[in-house]
């Protein structure tokens, strides 16, 4: 037994002991490990790589009537007049405004000028001992606690401490303390646990 634990043990008893004992068996994240959780607001949209349901805005300048709003199908791909079915899933929107622009210049359009911005990003879905589980709307900047609000907030079942995330496109869920600064990012399954106690 270290120092720090005998001196919680003689000072605070019993409980407290017992308390510091879990946390440091469940391993559960310290708040320098939880920092490492957070993802840079201002970084999503530069890095993001864009999947179904997702929606793009793309400007071809002198071209209006390719100018538009447009979806990511469930195949990954934007149909774009006179360029066609165009491949979107796992690129950024710097890589499809190139891929826009080979496409476009294969037909008539000379020189194609190309900018893409995401207009709409793929929701986020939370279940699990919440008051409202489903499907919701993503804003940048979105925490897991601001998730849990939208969708009503707890059930008295739930286990407050700590919440399962699946990243999209991964088929891991990992646990993290309900109190770390955790952002959801676009496609994300939340899952709040049950109590057993």
């Amino acid at each position: 037994m270290n120092l720090m634990l005998q001196s919680c043990f003689r000072f605070a008893g019993l409980p407290v002991f017992f308390a510091i004992a879990m946390s440091v068996s469940t391993g559960s994240l310290t708040p320098a490990s939880a920092q490492q959780t957070h993802v840079s607001t201002g970084s999503v949209s530069r890095t993001y790589l864009l999947g179904p349901s997702d929606r793009v805005r793309v400007k071809v300048y002198g071209e209006p009537d390719i100018t538009g709003e447009y979806e990511v199908d469930g195949n990954g791909s934007v149909s774009i007049p006179l360029a066609g079915h165009v491949k979107a899933g796992g690129l950024t929107t710097r890589q499809l405004e190139r891929a826009i622009a080979a496409a476009l210049s294969k037909g008539i359009v000379r020189d194609p000028r190309v900018n893409v911005e995401i207009a709409l990003y793929r929701p986020y879905y939370i279940l699990g001992e919440i008051k409202k589980s489903g499907e919701y709307p993503y804003k940048s900047g979105l925490t897991v606690l601001d998730a849990v609000a939208s969708a009503g907030g707890f059930t008295y079942r739930a286990n407050e401490g700590k919440v399962f995330l699946r990243r999209s496109g991964s088929t891991v869920e990992e646990v993290y303390p309900m109190d770390a600064p955790v952002l959801v990012l676009p496609g994300d399954n939340i899952r709040i646990p049950e109590r057993y106690f």
